[in-house]
């Protein structure tokens, strides 16, 4: 998938980074399958051209192994970013895994109004939760409107997200993340 201009092959191809070559063909397989053109209701060719292309640099170890060095680039920032904030400040429960979705939404939407989508994986690596814990969470999201999937499959905050987190009045904490609610009467940084 994509996010701020690369391409995250490991994402569209729903595989680890240190996954085989076996795993990678396997995955790849029954995929390609799924979202095939002439799959029926399943078919999607934007998502099966994207998994032909994964696939075809995965599956190549010197295309790989290129691609990976830009991955651990783009890792290491997102990393950073992550070791900067603290997604869920005071929170707990349900309640600061939503704010947590929220604030990695709104990130991605601030650094790239246009290229905003954030992936599954990269959720579960920010909010160190796995995604069938913040399946219910996503879900609620979508249905109240601040979040929708992308053409590409990936999350983002719609305009109603952020006039939510703004009527929440959830403070911009080091201007990364929203991670408390902002007392009464204090304005913005």
């Amino acid at each position: 998938m994509k996010q701020n201009g690369f391409l995250d092959y490991y994402e569209s191809l729903q595989v680890s980074p240190n996954a085989d070559q076996e795993t990678i063909e396997r995955v790849f397989r029954f995929l390609a399958k799924r979202y095939h053109p002439d799959s029926g209701s399943s078919g999607d060719v934007e998502r099966f051209s994207m998994l032909v292309e994964a696939y075809s640099v995965l599956s190549d170890s010197e295309k790989r192994a290129a691609y990976d060095a830009t991955y651990d680039r783009v890792r290491a920032v997102q990393a950073q970013i992550r070791k900067e904030s603290d997604v869920l400040g005071d929170l707990s429960g349900d309640e600061a895994l939503r704010h947590g979705i929220l604030s990695t939404l709104y990130i991605a939407r601030r650094r790239d109004a246009r290229d905003c989508g954030v992936g599954a994986i990269h959720l579960e690596q920010v909010l160190e939760c796995p995604q069938y814990q913040m399946d219910f969470h996503l879900w609620y999201l979508r249905e109240k409107g601040w979040v929708e999937r992308t053409e590409t499959g990936m999350f983002a905050i719609t305009v109603a997200g952020v006039d939510e987190v703004e009527k929440k009045r959830l403070i911009v904490k080091k201007e990364l993340l929203l991670t408390a609610p902002r007392p009464e009467g204090l304005e913005q940084p």
